[in-house]
């Protein structure tokens, strides 16, 4: 008999709901980026330092801590563009924020994921959908840059419930 397995609990939480079905495009966009952001930090709660550093595929990079780090840079970097600094990474080294960790501080680093995504949410609120920044030095609209947020978002909320599974056991959406 397989064993049944466990729900992530907090994932049915009053700070996460599917967007409406209708919605301005903006609105919807808006919408999916944060519930996405949100189900990045469900999959993280309720775990030790230890589990949230764990990574359990031996082949990867890739840990429920180092992925908070990672989005921090992609939140930092997608808008603000091409000449602000990293918080952790080593441009010459791919994904470098995703590891070591361990020296790394939880709490500070989900608090600078949380600053950048509020400094994320103030750029784009200057911003019409239309607009235009550069991204590797070329026009890239508003519009572009949520959609590549939300894949991004959701391709590692994937990997963080494969992770989440192995390291717990806890499965959720």
């Amino acid at each position: 008999m397989q064993k049944e397995a466990a729900v992530v609990e907090d994932l049915v939480d009053p700070r996460r709901s599917e967007p409406e079905f209708i919605l301005t495009e903006r609105a919807m966009l808006e919408a999916w980026l944060e519930f996405h952001r949100t189900t990045l930090e469900l999959k993280t709660e309720g775990l030790s330092d230890l589990q949230r550093k764990s990574r359990p595929v031996a082949s990867s990079r890739l840990s429920l801590h180092g992925l908070v780090r990672h989005m921090a840079e992609v939140e930092r970097r997608v808008l603000a563009g091409e000449d602000i600094g990293f918080l952790w990474a080593d441009p010459s080294v791919d994904d470098s924020e995703l590891v070591p960790l361990d020296d790394a501080d939880w709490e500070a680093d989900l608090a600078a994921w949380h600053a950048e995504c509020r400094a994320s949410r103030d750029v784009a609120a200057t911003k019409d959908i239309e607009s235009t920044g550069l991204r590797r030095g070329r026009p890239c609209s508003l519009r572009w840059v949520y959609n590549h947020m939300i894949e991004e978002y959701a391709r590692h909320n994937g990997h963080a419930d494969l992770i989440r599974e192995l390291v717990d056991g806890a499965v959720g959406w």
